[in-house]
């Protein structure tokens, strides 16, 4: 049976969006692989499905990173989704379920989406760790012992897992060495999400993502949150900052009132077509 999909992007962080809210989608990791496949598929980093919310949200959405796994979380997908949603049905707001959370979504300007990704994980039984450590830095190094190239990083759940790495310079940071080294350490029994992040000022974060299961992107919604809460929690940036990844920008606000993590930027529909 074909299926109609749209793929979309959020800021280069690219999605192929399958409607299956009248007949089921249940793709093996081998097809979510064939359908990510840039050389011979349609190509994406995550595989995103509409699904009936159980719950009264307006849809229940699931995500697969191209290596065939399903995730918990997606943030520039849930923006993507969330703005789809609003343009079927004229409203302002969407309510998504995703996995056990329900994410808030409205419109912030002309195909721009702030999406309320509720509290940030911060205990390390909630990222997890595989042993109690203070996330606000855990003790991981890469590099001689005497002299790491890398220390003492923070950890953070949006619903996934993620490690940020401070770093000096973006430019000359062993991104592309060091993630794939860090996203199936031992440390985290789930893989998780590698950022690396240079503070250029109180408002600005600059940041790569290594992204489990889809390698380097160029914009990570859930890192760019985990990115400024860890900056935060260590004094190194208020609680509202512009974070520019490869793809573009995002304003991210870790809110005092309740805790929540608001994220705000844009979502594309670059094409349509129907799964092969």
């Amino acid at each position: 049976m074909s299926r109609p999909f749209l793929k979309m992007n959020g800021l280069g962080n690219d999605f192929v969006v399958v409607e299956a809210r009248e007949t089921p989608f249940a793709p093996s990791a081998e097809e979510v692989r064939a359908i990510a496949d840039r050389e011979r598929g349609i190509g994406c980093d995550q595989l995103v499905s509409l699904e009936p919310s159980t719950n009264g949200a307006d849809v229940r959405v699931r995500f697969w990173n191209a290596d065939g796994e399903e995730v918990g979380a997606c943030g520039n997908g849930s923006r993507c989704v969330g703005w789809l949603v609003m343009e079927a049905t004229g409203r302002d707001e969407a309510v998504l379920e995703v996995g056990e959370r329900i994410l808030r979504t409205r419109r912030a300007g002309d195909r721009l989406v702030s999406v309320d990704m509720g509290e940030p994980g911060l205990d390390w039984t909630q990222i997890p760790l595989e042993e109690p450590m203070d996330t606000r830095g855990v003790e991981l190094q890469v590099g001689p012992i005497d002299a790491p190239l890398l220390h003492t990083p923070g950890c953070v759940s949006m619903g996934n897992p993620h490690v940020v790495f401070f770093v000096d310079d973006i430019e000359t940071a062993p991104v592309r060495e060091v993630g794939p080294m860090i996203e199936h350490h031992r440390l985290f029994p789930e893989g998780v999400n590698v950022g690396f992040a240079e503070v250029k000022a109180r408002d600005h974060i600059r940041l790569r993502v290594w992204e489990r299961g889809a390698g380097l992107t160029k914009a990570c919604g859930t890192g760019a949150c985990a990115a400024l809460v860890a900056c935060a929690r260590r004094g190194l940036t208020d609680r509202v900052a512009r974070l520019e990844l490869d793809g573009g920008d995002l304003t991210i606000e870790w809110r005092e009132s309740d805790g929540h993590v608001i994220m705000t930027g844009p979502a594309s529909v670059d094409f349509t077509g129907v799964l092969p």
